[in-house]
């Protein structure tokens, strides 16, 4: 993402097919995390009931969406000049 934008260096995007897994998924991010010591710069609400979650953690931000809202929104097209780097699922 930093040759695009000046605000972080990757966009991690996760998707949940119910807002109770959306939550879920991004409070096991936030809990994974917080065992290495690293915290998100800003609280999320959890019980957010609009489908997208935002965990920033400075050159990482995570968005964890509700899948039809993935869908609209679309961020894999919207910042497409990025260089996507895939992760392999677990």
């Amino acid at each position: 993402m930093r040759q695009v934008c000046g605000f972080c260096d990757y966009f991690v995007i996760a998707s949940g097919n119910s807002l109770r897994q959306t939550s879920a998924i991004a409070q096991a991010i936030e809990e994974d995390l917080a065992k290495f010591n690293i915290k998100a710069l800003s609280r999320v609400n959890y019980y957010d009931e609009s489908g997208w979650l935002v965990l920033d953690y400075g050159s990482v931000v995570a968005h964890v969406f509700y899948k039809p809202k993935r869908e609209f929104y679309n961020l894999e097209r919207l910042w497409s000049d990025a260089k996507r780097v895939r992760v392999p699922k677990v």
